[in-house]
């Protein structure tokens, strides 16, 4: 089968699409052939080598941790799955970026049939990381929360479920994507240094940052206070300020996967969809998400 590959830490020109052995699902896994898996941000921060610290590879190292697919196989112990199901899902081997993967059975919820492949290839990490991070701002009807990188894979998401909690939410992007804010219900606004004079006025209760670059001093600096701020990126801001970075992993399960899928099943929410790529074009893929100012996700069809 194919898979992506990379050898060594450095830019795109490192990853390789790879004939490896087809994987086979040991005790309580399922062999999934993908259908879509999206491409995040850190997959390529961690390729760079700028996370060797907490995540570092292993060479010959694959990557990639949505998925979307349907299961070819089950291994011993699986009973929620048959063969033929189309399932959601992700993987913590950096493995999702090929034409197959093996998957632990807990980290699987059933595809939804009105849920299109490349959202559901797209949902794991996005959607997680925006879920764990409305929750850790403890949002309520009435507040005002401002959320920084509001059209990207992570705010998009983090917008509307926001709004969902009964909240006024300020999205903070490029005027390109203020038209998609204002039609999701998000008053949009631009980046810029008076950012902070124009958000004073409008009394902000919580913070949460999906862009990095100052924004937790920034929400600071608006009287937000500090438990009610949450990044997704910016760990070293958090640190000085003390304010929280849940992200991922604190509501990466596949409970959290069925209720967002749901939601996209019956039009609550939207998950919008930036570019996808055959995964031969891998390195497109990866060179159009280093463009920044991308809205939604990327993903790849294998």
């Amino acid at each position: 089968m194919k898979a992506v590959r990379f050898d060594r830490y450095g830019g795109i020109e490192v990853l390789q699409v790879a004939d490896v052995p087809m994987p086979e699902p040991s005790h309580d896994e399922a062999l999934v052939k993908v259908e879509a898996a999206s491409i995040n941000p850190g997959e390529a921060k961690i390729r760079e080598g700028l996370l060797h610290a907490m995540w570092p590879a292993t060479f010959p190292s694959g990557e990639g941790s949505d998925l979307a697919g349907v299961v070819t196989k089950v291994g011993p112990g699986v009973e929620s799955f048959t063969v033929g199901d189309e399932v959601i899902g992700f993987t913590d081997r950096r493995a999702s970026h090929a034409e197959y993967v093996v998957v632990e059975a807990k980290n699987l919820t059933i595809k939804l049939a009105k849920v299109p492949w490349e959202v559901a290839g797209s949902l794991a990490i996005a959607g997680s990381t925006a879920y764990a991070s409305v929750r850790a701002v403890s949002l309520k009807g009435g507040d005002t929360v401002a959320i920084s990188g509001a059209a990207g894979g992570v705010g998009s998401i983090a917008v509307q479920l926001a709004t969902r909690a009964g909240a006024t939410v300020i999205g903070i992007a490029s005027p390109a994507n203020h038209d998609w804010l204002a039609a999701h219900g998000v008053k949009p606004e631009s980046y810029g240094t008076d950012l902070v004079d124009r958000l004073r006025g409008a009394r902000i209760d919580a913070f949460i940052d999906a862009h990095g670059g100052g924004y937790v001093k920034l929400a600071v600096e608006l009287g937000v206070s500090r438990d009610r701020i949450d990044t997704i990126i910016d760990f070293a801001g958090a640190r000085e300020y003390g304010a929280k970075a849940e992200g991922s992993s604190a509501a990466l399960n596949a409970s959290v996967l069925a209720e967002l899928a749901a939601l996209i099943a019956s039009g609550d929410l939207e998950v919008p969809i930036a570019a996808t790529f055959p995964l031969d074009q891998v390195r497109a893929a990866f060179s159009l998400l280093g463009q920044g100012h991308i809205r939604g996700k990327i993903v790849l069809l294998p």
